[in-house]
């Protein structure tokens, strides 16, 4: 009688996520954090003088800097070593399916939320450890994200007027 037996995870369709890249992706993140944080206490540094004005203005910088990092084309060079597809433009950007580290970097940095994370610890470290540079960093940052929402809003305005004045006649 024959047997029927489950195929091997190599002989299945579906690649196994590389998570022992995550791992090591969240350990040199939690291990950045961390030494940052030692640094800033020796540097007698205080980040709890934060304000919700310092929240929303790294929260907008955070944006720009994520969707920079992971869509625009002036970055792409960071991406082109972990994805495939149209290069230069952010959008057509997939990982490599290499099951390793490289593919596990190249879904951080096609990914704007997830990047969006290191962003913002990234700021927020800057403006602790360099207050000056950080702050000038972060400012420009969220101003030009306030910018896109505002081209962004103008455009679908002016969309809309164009509309409007057309079937008006």
């Amino acid at each position: 009688m024959a047997t029927i037996e489950a195929p091997s995870r190599e002989a299945r369709s579906e690649p196994q996520p590389p998570y022992q890249s995550y791992a090591a992706i969240m350990g040199v993140f939690a291990g950045g954090l961390g030494l940052a944080g030692l640094l800033g206490r020796a540097l007698g540094r205080d980040p709890q003088c934060q304000t919700p004005l310092d929240l929303a203005v790294l929260s907008a910088a955070t944006f720009k800097a994520s969707r920079t990092l992971a869509r625009d084309e002036v970055t792409s060079f960071l991406r082109t070593p972990f994805v495939e597809g149209e290069a230069h433009t952010g959008e057509g950007e997939e990982p490599v399916q290499t099951g390793g580290l490289q593919q596990a970097v190249g879904e951080l940095v096609t990914c704007p939320r997830c990047v969006g994370t290191w962003a913002a610890a990234g700021l927020a470290v800057t403006q602790i450890l360099a207050p000056r540079f950080g702050r000038m960093l972060t400012w420009s940052l969220a101003s030009a994200g306030v910018n896109d929402f505002l081209q962004a809003g103008f455009a679908a305005l002016t969309r809309k007027s164009n509309e409007l004045e057309q079937r008006a006649g």
